[in-house]
């Protein structure tokens, strides 16, 4: 049965000197609205312990649009201001849930730059979006269509540390169920290989950071060298997250494949329940970890999974996929890291990845 979801399409734009320099004043007001509303509910909280509400703050906000030193903030668009607010609210209600911690200051250096716009802060018509303030639409970069007669009802504008700008666009999609198939696959996530399959097939980990960590190194040693607050250290600062963000995409890209591969040639995905924040506490081995992307990769396969009619089955992260046999059943009593083939009592020679694989597919098949 097909669903509606809400689905963000994010592409990168070209803003005009004007453009950049409202997106600019923007981003400074949405911060200040934030930082300076998480300061008063925080001092609210401690001195009187009492919860302030998103209606308050944004009283509190009309107050400083009119007061002398804060009047700049009648010179921006109000939605992403309002907007900053419900983020806000959004984020203590996280916190008093105990889904969260507690929120955080916003930072002009290690903060993302953004601005969320909702309907009545801009306009698009014919495919150009044009924002509040502004007398130009933005010159998009369109790297896929849009759905048939989609009609964006958020807009959130940021630049990153790269200097890049990017729109993303929440509209609203129609999503069809892809036909049930027999086939199931067990994964057992790795590091060498980033995922072994039941069928035996290895994925071959791609190493996103290792390959570009050459280029990395030398811009950061070039960023070392340059004195601080210096116009040439802001430039090497640039080039340092330029070398980031390419890591960061060619590693999204292939995972948004892989996953798409995997869902699409699957009915039931077994995965192992793996808690990486733990994982990366071993410093032999968080590098490879977090190149790894293994939480990425699990997000992006039950929200696809979830799309399209397939079904991900998480096993328990205590069950022993590597020690088991697949073949009888027989648990071994121990597997160092370094054994990567075995052989059980009834003769069956193991590969260990593809035997966990093996046995994932069988435990998550068991748990439906």
């Amino acid at each position: 049965m097909a669903q509606i979801v809400k689905r963000a399409y994010k592409y990168r734009f070209h803003p005009t000197p004007e453009q950049a320099s409202e997106l600019a004043r923007t981003f400074g007001c949405v911060r200040l609205v934030y930082n300076k509303a998480l300061e008063e509910r925080t001092r609210a909280y401690t001195l009187e312990g009492r919860r302030v509400s998103y209606v308050e703050t944004s009283a509190r906000l009309t107050k400083w649009k009119r007061s002398g030193d804060l009047d700049f903030l009648s010179e921006v668009s109000s939605v992403p201001l309002q907007q900053a607010l419900r983020h806000l609210q959004a984020a203590f209600a996280n916190f008093f849930a105990k889904r969260a911690k507690y929120p955080t200051f916003k930072s002009r250096k290690k903060s993302r730059a953004s601005a969320e716009y909702t309907r009545s802060a801009f306009r698009w018509r014919d495919g150009r979006l044009t924002l509040a303030k502004m007398d130009q639409p933005l010159d998009i970069v369109w790297s896929r269509p849009l759905p048939d007669g989609a009609q964006p009802s958020t807009v959130t504008v940021s630049k990153d540390a790269a200097g890049r700008w990017f729109v993303s666009l929440l509209v609203e999609e129609t999503i069809r169920p892809l036909d049930p198939i027999e086939q199931s696959v067990g994964v057992d996530a790795g590091i060498t290989s980033l995922l072994t399959l039941s069928t035996g097939e290895k994925i071959v980990n791609p190493k996103h950071e290792r390959a570009d960590r050459r280029r990395l190194a030398r811009a950061q040693r070039n960023l070392a060298r340059k004195a601080k607050g210096s116009s040439n250290r802001a430039k090497a600062r640039v080039k340092v997250a330029r070398a980031h963000a390419r890591i960061t995409d060619r590693r999204r890209d292939f995972l948004h494949k892989l996953t798409t591969r995997l869902v699409r040639e699957n009915q039931v995905i077994a995965v192992e329940d793996l808690t990486v924040r733990n994982l990366v506490k071993n410093h032999s081995l968080a590098r490879a970890i977090s190149d790894a992307s293994w939480r990425e990769l699990r997000t992006m396969l039950e929200y696809k999974a979830a799309w399209y009619g397939r079904t991900v089955a998480a096993v328990d992260r205590w069950f022993p996929s590597s020690k088991l046999c697949s073949a009888c059943g027989a648990l071994r009593g121990t597997m160092p890291l370094g054994v990567r083939t075995w052989q059980c009592a009834c003769g069956a020679l193991h590969d260990r990845d593809v035997n966990a694989a093996k046995n994932i597919l069988a435990a998550g098949l068991a748990e439906r």
